[in-house]
């Protein structure tokens, strides 16, 4: 799967030159973050981190992921609908997570009062790898679809472009026109604008429900241009602003600061240090009103771990989604190993399998964000400790993906640039909105390349892991 650029991470004279080439396109095209040391100030910034060079994806699999999206879409949705489905697959967990079982008692609470919000909104990345399997033949995997947050959509449409103008100052400007237009950042704001016009009230905003630390808000503002440029007002708040602020009339119609609220976009409430006992209130009132949610709080549930465990046990696919057989292929074609620790026989099974081989799986707790993974030695020693517990309930087991690394540059601001072996995770957003029971908008919105260095097991650009790529096609 190697790049056509091997000549390249040898010219050590070559690489310096275009690695300041990159870095003042990156600058220059606003692949921009705030920096550590200011996180909430925007008069000093730097570059996002990113490849000096683009990657090379198989693009048999690359279309895949693209076709199976609408799939996926469909598929949160139809999970979001069904209560019983979620409230039994989620059993065990919330017994044993606390953070769960919040959403969850929300949720139930939210059904039982009466839903307010007849629109919904989904935005989702599902996110793979390509594992390079016992016969080396790079097969596409998934390692898990966000239904909250799902971040990048707004750099990543503007990281081709730099990685072209790179590849034209080496000498290879046929291989920069192959590199394929990409803009999230449009597809976005098109579901969101679409939620907000079916919402029904011209005068109302939009809300971008956003954290107290704030790095990554450039890739915010990407999405949040494209809405004003189509005369659509976007207000940010955090959870205290809405606790403060907020509140609901008669018809539970959301009002901030007095402005009618369409559509609330939630960058923020994906992990449990982003509550408190006035946000989890600000949450509830949130979730009682007619605005658009994106997500709701059925939606955040439908992408939790546990749901994609239940989600890979034979017959689950065909009765959520039932007379959808070419679906239902196209998504099991993309499923890793998954397995339940649920209490029981089955779940003891699966624990000592993985204690006495933990290098061939990876655990993961019901968390959002990226570093919160167990690996190797690490997963043995907690799966040790928590075998006979009901907490290990709130982890699920999967086969961990062997993807072929490549050499690459990554780019960081401070950083010495050496070379190092990497691998890459591809991530296609996906846009869907329900008018009542009607599907009026149902696509993929683009795409994300992150890559890595191998020596990290786990992690995210936002968690200073991974780095900002663009696909090349082989």
């Amino acid at each position: 799967m190697a790049a056509p650029w091997e000549d390249v991470l040898q010219n050590k004279a070559a690489v310096q030159e275009a690695a300041r080439v990159a870095v003042d396109a990156a600058l220059l095209a606003g692949v921009l973050m705030r920096t550590e040391d200011q996180p909430n100030a925007s008069d000093v910034v730097n570059y996002a981190p990113f490849t000096l060079l683009p990657s090379a994806v198989p693009s048999a699999l690359f279309e895949q992921a693209y076709a199976v999206q609408q799939d996926f879409n469909l598929l949160v949705d139809a999970i979001s609908q069904n209560k019983e489905f979620l409230e039994h697959t989620l059993a065990s967990t919330i017994k044993v997570d606390d953070f769960t079982a919040r959403l969850f008692r929300i949720h139930v609470q939210v059904l039982e009062e009466g839903l307010a919000q007849s629109v919904f909104l989904g935005i989702n990345r599902s996110d793979y790898m390509f594992d390079c399997g016992v016969d080396g033949t790079p097969a596409l995997k998934q390692i898990e679809i966000n239904t909250i947050a799902a971040s990048f959509g707004g750099l990543t449409s503007r990281t081709a472009a730099v990685h072209g103008q790179v590849l034209k100052v080496l000498g290879k400007s046929e291989e920069a026109s192959r590199l394929l237009p990409n803009n999230p950042a449009g597809g976005l704001a098109l579901g969101i604008a679409k939620a907000w016009e079916l919402y029904g009230s011209p005068s109302a905003v939009v809300m971008f429900l956003v954290e107290e630390v704030q790095r990554n808000i450039f890739d915010q503002r990407c999405v949040e241009n494209e809405l004003w440029n189509r005369n659509i007002r976007v207000i940010r708040k955090r959870f205290r602003d809405v606790f403060e602020k907020g509140s609901l009339d008669d018809a539970r119609r959301l009002y901030m600061d007095g402005q009618e609220v369409a559509v609330v976009y939630y960058r923020e409430g994906y992990v449990p240090n982003n509550y408190d006992q006035q946000n989890w209130e600000a949450r509830l009132m949130l979730e009682r009103s007619r605005a658009v949610k994106c997500p709701d709080i059925a939606t955040q549930l439908a992408g939790t771990k546990k749901v994609q465990q239940e989600l890979s046990r034979p017959g689950t696919l065909e009765r959520l989604l039932p007379g959808c057989p070419e679906a239902v292929a196209r998504l099991r074609a993309t499923f890793a190993g998954l397995y339940s620790l649920d209490m029981g026989e089955e779940g003891d099974k699966i624990a000592a399998m993985a204690i006495a081989d933990p290098d061939r799986f990876v655990l993961k707790p019901q968390r959002e964000g990226g570093g919160n993974n167990l690996y190797g030695e690490e997963l043995r020693q907690v799966l040790e400790k928590i075998r006979n517990s009901p907490e290990r309930t709130s982890y699920i087991l999967m086969d961990k993906i062997k993807p072929q690394p490549a050499m690459n540059y990554l780019l960081r601001a401070h950083s010495p640039l050496q070379v190092s072996e990497c691998v890459s995770e591809l991530g296609i957003f996906g846009v869907y909105v329900r008018h009542g029971k009607e599907m009026v908008m149902n696509k993929a919105a683009g795409h994300l390349l992150r890559t890595k260095a191998t020596e990290h097991a786990d992690g995210g650009v936002a968690a200073g892991v991974a780095v900002l790529d663009t696909p090349f096609l082989v």
